[in-house]
This record gives C-alpha cells, sequence and structure tokens, in this order.
C-alpha cells in the first residue's frame, strides 16, 4: 500500500474541510488516525443516515468490512488526496471462508464493501480484497469480492478495485431491476470473472489489468468480464475508450464468458467492448467462451467495434462479432444510461 502523503498530517482532508469547518452539514469526517468524526468507514456509514450525506476520508488503510444499505440514498465518498491509492478500504473474506455462525460467507457475503442504495457516488478511492489462494489451499469457494454495487444510479470516478476472483461485482438488487452504474478513468485488476454482475454498467477510459499466475499449467489463466444480463434488459455491459492490459503471457485470457446464474437461467448476457486497447494477453483467435455448455457464448449479446491492440486481431471472424457503424451508434453511455448524465460530474 501507498505510505501516506507527507501533507496529510496537517491537513487530513485536504481541500474538503474538516470538523472544525464543515464543508456542508450533511458531511462527516473518517480518519483513523482519530482527527475525524469516526475512524471507520462503517461507523460514519451508520452514522450517516438518510439521503444527501457525503463522507471525506482521510488518507489511510481501512481495513473493514462497509454496507451501505437502500435507506442512504444519494451518499458521496471522497478521498480526500485526490489520489485514490491513498484512501484504501480492504478486507479479506471469500466465498468459502467460515463464517463465526457457521457456514461460509458466499460470494455476496465475500464483499468488502456492499452499496445496495441508489444514487451513490465514490472518488478517489480504492475498494479491495487482499484474500489470496496461496494462503488458503483448503478454500475452495476461492470468489473474492472487493466491491458490490446494486443500487441504480451509481457512479465511480477514478477508483480502484483490487482483488484475483470476482473483484467488481456491478449488479442490482433484483431480477426485475434494471440497475444503472458509470466508471470513469477507473482501474480494476484480477483473474477469474473479475468484472461480473446483471447491472447495466458502463466503463469509460477505464484499465482493466489481468493477473498472472503460477498456479495453472496452462491458459486459460481466467476471464475478464461475466455479464449475466437480464433478458428483458436491453443493455448490459458496454466498455468504450478503455484498455486491458498485464504480465500474464500471450493469449493467456479470455475478453469474457457469459454468466446465466442458477438464479435466472433466462439470463441473456449483454457486452459490448468498443474503441478500447486489448493488450497480449488477451486470447485474440478465441476471446469467447461458455460458463456453461447449455448457454453458449454464441447466442449471447457479445460484440465489439472498433477495437485495437494484438488481442482485437479478427483472425477468426466468427468468433469475433463486430457492430455495424449504425448499431454502433446505439451502443453509447447515452442509450445506456438515459436520462442519467453522470459524464458531466468527472
Amino acid at each position: 500500500m501507498a505510505a501516506r502523503p507527507a501533507h496529510a498530517t496537517a491537513r487530513p482532508f485536504g481541500r474538503y474541510g474538516s470538523p472544525e469547518h464543515r464543508r456542508t452539514p450533511q458531511t462527516l469526517y473518517v480518519d483513523p488516525h482519530g482527527r475525524g468524526d469516526f475512524t471507520t468507514v462503517q461507523a460514519a456509514v451508520t452514522a450517516a443516515t438518510g439521503s444527501g450525506r457525503t463522507l471525506v476520508l482521510a488518507p489511510g488503510v481501512y481495513r473493514e468490512t462497509v454496507a451501505v444499505d437502500t435507506t442512504r440514498t444519494e451518499a458521496t465518498w471522497i478521498g480526500a488526496t485526490e489520489n485514490p491509492r491513498d484512501v484504501v478500504i480492504v478486507y479479506d473474506n471469500a466465498a468459502g471462508t467460515p463464517k463465526p455462525g457457521g457456514g461460509t460467507y458466499g460470494t455476496t457475503g465475500s464483499a468488502t464493501t456492499t452499496v445496495q442504495a441508489d444514487g451513490f457516488t465514490a472518488r478517489w478511492i480504492t475498494f479491495a480484497n487482499d484474500w489470496l489462494r496461496a494462503d488458503h489451499p483448503d478454500i475452495s469457494g476461492t470468489q473474492a469480492v472487493a466491491l458490490k454495487v446494486q443500487g441504480d444510479r451509481s457512479a465511480f470516478h477514478h477508483c480502484r478495485f483490487l482483488g484475483h476472483q470476482d473483484t467488481l461485482y456491478a449488479d442490482s438488487t433484483a431480477l426485475g431491476v434494471f440497475a444503472r452504474q458509470y466508471f470513469a478513468h477507473c482501474y480494476a485488476e484480477g483473474d477469474v470473472d473479475f468484472v461480473f454482475g446483471r447491472a447495466t454498467a458502463v466503463y469509460e477510459g477505464c484499465h482493466f489489468r489481468i493477473l498472472d499466475r503460477t498456479d495453472l499449467a496452462a491458459a486459460p489463466y481466467g476471464f475478464v468480464l461475466a455479464p449475466s444480463t437480464a433478458n428483458a434488459n436491453p443493455y448490459g455491459y458496454l466498455v468504450s475508450r478503455s484498455r486491458i492490459s498485464g504480465e500474464a503471457p500471450q493469449a493467456s485470457y479470455k475478453l469474457a464468458r457469459p454468466w446465466v446464474p442458477s438464479s435466472d437461467t433466462t439470463a441473456r448476457p449483454s457486452l459490448v467492448v468498443r474503441d478500447s486497447w486489448l493488450g497480449p494477453g488477451i486470447d485474440a483467435v478465441a476471446p469467447y467462451t461458455d460458463m456453461s455448455d447449455a448457454f453458449p457464448w454464441q447466442s449471447q449479446r457479445f460484440a465489439e467495434y472498433r477495437n485495437s491492440g494484438p488481442g482485437a486481431a479478427i483472425t477468426v471472424p466468427g468468433n469475433r462479432p463486430q457492430l455495424t457503424a449504425e448499431q454502433a451508434g446505439s451502443a453509447t453511455r447515452e442509450a445506456c444510461l438515459g436520462d442519467w448524465t453522470p459524464w458531466k460530474e468527472c
């Protein structure tokens, strides 16, 4: 983790005020060293009842799990230094981690941070899950979520999402709820399905980093995207003007595979990757694969448009469905997000 910047001691909340000079009556200050209203993020969330509350987070590593329920709408979290490396919310539960009361956490329960409320915005924060397979060879449930976000109109600007399997869970609160989410200039890393879920999610100007693995003898090492879009939802995941890179060997990762969960066998995952750079770690010959033989990727809604880089080379056209220019005109952030325009707040 990055060290705290030198100026943090004198002004832990940067230009965002302090408990003595509160930015607004709705603003709360969090600092693990005791210079704010609270020392943990969850304590501040618990106190921030109602709608429209702002949390300003001082530099530090917040080792805790955090949950924002549906009643705490229109919340904003700000990393005070405006550098996401300085503010890290991290924990280390996995799906197979035993719970104190019995059983295991499961994928959803493994999340370091869970946000269910509508209208949530985060800026300059790192959300992480540092559970490692190598440290727990006895655990087979290796999903370990850094962030599960379910609310509509959820926006993340200049944030980082760190983990291995199932890092960023962009989802909704229920099958019939079409939650819109926006990720701008964010960074996500992982290996297996590390960006997944059924939200309508736009990833714009983002960097997806695929991790090298030494525990596997052969490719594929993993899968970047695994949408699980409901059949009735016209829009799933849109990746635009982004890049995929990493240190993994050439062609060792799949770009995506469709997730059709047992809770919704009618799902028809939707993904468009456009105007993006795909590094050599992506298998250009066969960039997609099936998660289940019963739901082949060719039957889903996967397409690309004007991508570049070695991982985007079209060597087998049948394996790389491409949008026409006319179709691409409907694969935009405006179409996906409707009357919500979070990019104007960047």
